[in-house]
């Protein structure tokens, strides 16, 4: 693993340009393999996940071309074996359940073992998955490895999640697009990484209806045919960007970004005092923010930043805020509803002298504005949680190190570049 070596303390300032979304991008290229037609992605985002991905498909007989310099990649499956070489799937990423659709359809069987990896947030448990494939006609055989199977194509079926889950709804819209017959998905999620999936499989000739929403309605298709894709700007990136604009006391402008996405987030950075505005697509945060966090109406309770499913505040973005926060004048409280190890990282947060409470597994309270230090510091396998110890690390001056960052390259295929052309020093090392 590489270290992040950040010499904190200056305020960051200029223009950047996000990179594709990394959870738009992983399905979408898992839903290319539904069709023996070449598929076009433009803005792909040159990522660790999608390394391991096209390995995979060329190690099958797929045909990748990726230009990473333009963000350019053409798919072509026609000569995908249809046995896998190698008897299993890529282990080490989460996203390896999203072949799962495509591989059935195109093979009919498919083996896997049952702990497939993402980050260390918590539990990721595959039943979901398997429950929602069962109820479009799979047939799941225990074991580990299990095995998985259907005779005949997938059939269109009516389903209601348990809860709102990004992956889960995503294998379902990829099945139900070349199932037979009509499917129905109740308490879908709803995110814009999902949105981005249903409609490149609609360019792709599926027929969905009711994207965005918590319900979806997919009438099956016979097949999927070939398309070109623009890949969405990754708001979880815009939204890094302007934080460490505020963290830092610079002034952050960052191009192509999505305003319908940033009503709630906008909000949420204003409840620690910093406006975030959008000048038509670009977002921007200026120097002089106050930095004071609000004080409800509601005055004996303390201001409150919750995340879960979207539409409320992502789960992702929340140590982004949370690393802010340590820089804020007051008291506020953070709610992770999804993850029970989303605030495991808190103990490498007060190695730097932040101040926070653990009250659960879910709760945290911080503690703003206290003096903090450069530290040594080490990274959870958390994609965000790296991102937010190096913000706080660039806002203190001095040296510190942010140990197993590497992660970060999972979804931020230029970020050591990026912050330097906002005046960062930083480097691996």
């Amino acid at each position: 693993m590489a270290d992040l070596v950040v010499n904190g303390g200056k305020p960051l300032s200029g223009t950047v340009t996000p990179s594709g979304n990394k959870n738009s991008v992983l399905p979408i290229l898992c839903a290319t393999l539904l069709t023996d037609e070449p598929v076009e992605l433009r803005n792909v985002p040159d990522i660790t996940d999608l390394d391991k991905l096209v390995a995979f498909f060329e190690s099958q007989g797929s045909a990748i071309a990726w230009d990473r310099a333009t963000g350019v990649m053409r798919v072509d499956h026609s000569s995908f074996r249809s046995t896998l070489s190698n008897a299993e799937l890529p282990q080490d990423m989460r996203s390896t359940v999203l072949l799962y659709p495509a591989l059935l359809h195109r093979m009919g069987r498919i083996t896997i073992r049952s702990n497939a990896k993402g980050c260390s947030l918590g539990v990721r448990e595959i039943d979901p998955h398997l429950d929602v494939l069962a109820a479009l006609g799979a047939r799941i055989e225990p074991g580990d490895p299990l095995a998985i199977s259907v005779d005949g194509g997938f059939r269109g079926a009516r389903h209601w999640l348990d809860y709102m889950s990004v992956t889960v709804t995503e294998n379902f819209a990829m099945a139900a697009s070349v199932a037979e017959g009509t499917s129905v998905l109740v308490n879908a999620a709803s995110e814009p990484h999902v949105q981005d999936l249903c409609k490149a499989l609609v360019a792709m000739g599926a027929r969905i209806t009711g994207v965005g929403t918590s319900m979806l309605t997919v009438e099956g298709v016979s097949r999927l045919h070939g398309a070109t894709v623009e890949i969405g700007t990754d708001y979880h990136e815009v939204t890094t960007f302007l934080a460490l604009g505020a963290i830092t006391g610079g002034e952050v402008r960052v191009r192509n970004s999505v305003p319908q996405h940033f009503d709630l987030i906008t909000r949420s950075f204003g409840k620690l005092g910093v406006s975030v505005v959008h000048e038509g697509t670009t977002a921007v945060v200026r120097r002089g923010q106050s930095r004071v966090i609000e004080t409800p109406y509601t005055t004996n309770l303390l201001p409150k930043i919750e995340a879960a499913p979207w539409p409320y505040f992502s789960v992702d973005l929340l140590p982004l805020l949370i690393a802010l926060s340590t820089r804020c004048e007051g008291t506020i409280h953070f709610w992770n509803k999804v993850y029970e190890n989303g605030f495991s990282w808190m103990p490498e947060l007060a190695k730097f002298g932040a101040h926070v409470l653990v009250s659960d597994p879910h709760r945290i309270v911080v503690f703003g504005n206290r003096p903090l230090r450069p530290a040594v510091v080490d990274s959870p396998y958390v994609i965000r949680a790296a991102v937010a110890l190096t913000m706080v690390a660039a806002s203190i001056p001095g040296r510190s190190v942010v140990r197993n960052a590497e992660i970060i390259k999972r979804a931020h295929p230029r970020f050591v570049e990026n912050l330097r052309s906002l005046g960062a020093e930083l480097e691996w090392r």
